[in-house]
């Protein structure tokens, strides 16, 4: 079964959680991420509407490595971008019967994944400033100073940092292989907004990282 292969345990899928959330380890972890085999997508897509549960199953493994670590890119947290995972194919399951094969199905659970993440983010962010109260919101800007490991540590946090547009198509441009066409088709801007935000985007990182290029 593929699911053994994918390290995911095969489970009865429901409509709250239809499987089990991908493994962080295994989706960050360092080197090449795993590819999953090939597949005729518009073949699944029939057969999972049609009522194939196997075939939800080989859809979901197919794609879930690559919705979770673009959720977990932009979002920043292993631990919501499963929730954000699980929400996308909730998501993409309910409406699997309006995807047209305009796009590929990835460029679609793509649009989702974006949506599903960016929302959530906003949720979460709308929360906290109703909890924080006026007198301490100042706090909120204010990180402790803590001695950079390496690199890679301040590459992360200068990611996290950047504005959510321009984090979002650097992400998708940059980490994950896009092109500027496909995130324009995702996002719905023109391919000038796309390359322009990924040069803001660059920009800014190239200012967070100033002090390592002096090194």
């Amino acid at each position: 079964m593929p699911t053994a292969r994918q390290g995911l345990r095969p489970r009865r899928p429901s409509p709250e959680q239809p499987f089990e959330a991908p493994l962080c380890q295994r989706a960050v972890g360092p080197g090449t991420p795993h590819a999953p085999e090939p597949v005729d997508d518009r073949e699944l897509i029939g057969r999972v509407l049609a009522g194939d549960p196997r075939a939800e199953r080989e859809l979901y493994d197919a794609h879930v490595d690559r919705v979770f670590r673009l959720s977990c890119r932009i979002a920043g947290d292993p631990h919501r971008a499963q929730d954000y995972t699980q929400e996308t194919f909730i998501r993409a399951f309910r409406r699997l019967a309006d995807f047209r094969g305009e796009s590929a199905l990835s460029t679609w659970l793509c649009a989702i994944t974006v949506s599903v993440t960016l929302n959530g983010l906003r949720s979460q962010r709308r929360a906290r400033e109703r909890e924080v109260g006026l007198d301490e919101a100042p706090a909120l800007g204010t990180r402790t100073v803590e001695a950079d490991p390496d690199l890679k540590t301040r590459m992360a946090r200068a990611i996290d940092g950047l504005p959510e547009g321009y984090r979002t198509v650097f992400v998708m441009h940059d980490v994950e292989g896009y092109t500027h066409e496909e995130i324009a088709t995702t996002l719905g801007v023109q391919p000038g907004t796309s390359k322009a935000q990924l040069f803001r985007a660059r920009a800014k990182l190239r200012t967070a990282l100033a002090d390592f290029a002096r090194d």
